[in-house]
């Protein structure tokens, strides 16, 4: 048990640095920089076929595959709606609502799906309104201690039309993905990594740390980068997010979160701009099993 502990705290630590290291290592170069590309328009989030890195309040919001490694109980369900603004250089976009809904089937077996709309833009040269990218997936308990959790969550991607749109020709807008996720629980504070890709050559990476601050709130920050091929010489799709949020249960069945993120070592072409979100989860549990009263034998 000692040896697994030592293990998930130091993947999840080199994992969350990588993360740190190399964005910060393409600092000089990225397009984005102070004095240049003042006439271009950030890529909106709907229409990259990058995978979406905004981590929220609990480090696992709506759209984010950096995502911790807990499951649901069996019979409980979680439903979030939320709203998120990103802007960038010279457009903005707005998601609205974006729903999530996970369901547990068993101690190590969790179902998901995450749907969201694109508030189209009124001149039609912002984002393509309608149904943004949708993800569909399983989440499967590796390993389920105390300490240290591993889980896999294969994937079904939907890219909504803003995507499609970036697309090479022939490419397909379903897509399988296989994020990996380890979470370690330190007291009130749990670390957790995520890693994985997408079959149409798309990569992402990252970590962060959750924090219990009282009994009803928390916070949590992260870094998150994605990557892919593109196929052309000295093209290169690449998008880095460092984000924070805090979350309130207002009940022990609901919980408003709020978070905000900002890539780093990001080009317009890539989507670099800041992100808000804000939501309600909705935690449903199962009625609990009442005891049978014993016969009565004549």
């Amino acid at each position: 048990m000692i040896a697994a502990r030592r293990l998930g705290l130091v993947t999840a630590s080199l994992i969350a640095a990588l993360a740190v290291a190399l964005p910060a290592a393409a600092q000089g170069k990225s397009g984005s920089a102070p004095g240049q590309n003042k006439d271009k328009k950030s890529t909106p989030p709907s229409s990259s076929s990058l995978p979406a890195l905004t981590t929220g309040a609990s480090g696992a919001s709506p759209l984010s595959w950096i995502d911790d490694a807990s499951l649901l109980a069996p019979g409980s369900a979680a439903l979030t709606i939320s709203v998120t603004r990103w802007s960038g250089a010279g457009t903005s976009e707005v998601d609205a609502p974006i729903v999530d809904a996970a369901f547990g089937l068993t101690k190590r077996f969790q179902l998901n799906a995450t749907i969201a709309h694109v508030v189209g833009s009124v001149d039609g040269t912002g984002p393509v309104g309608g149904l943004g990218t949708s993800y569909f997936s399983a989440k499967v308990a590796l390993l389920d201690s105390p300490d240290v959790k591993l889980a896999v969550s294969p994937l079904l991607e939907v890219l909504g039309e803003g995507a499609v749109e970036s697309l090479a020709t022939g490419e397909s807008r379903y897509q399988i993905g296989l994020p990996v996720s380890i979470e370690v629980a330190r007291g009130a504070v749990r670390l957790f990594a995520a890693t994985g890709f997408f079959t149409r050559g798309a990569w992402f990476g990252g970590g962060g740390a959750g924090f219990q601050l009282t009994r009803r709130m928390g916070a949590s920050m992260s870094v998150s980068r994605s990557w892919a091929k593109t196929g052309v010489e000295g093209v290169h799709r690449d998008r880095s997010e460092i984000s924070g949020g805090v979350f309130y249960f207002v009940k022990p069945q609901i919980a408003v979160y709020g978070s905000v993120g900002h890539t780093i070592a990001t080009t317009d072409e890539n989507g670099a701009g800041m992100s808000v979100g804000t939501g309600v989860t909705f935690l449903l549990a199962p009625p609990p099993r009442t005891a049978r009263k014993p016969s009565r034998r004549r």
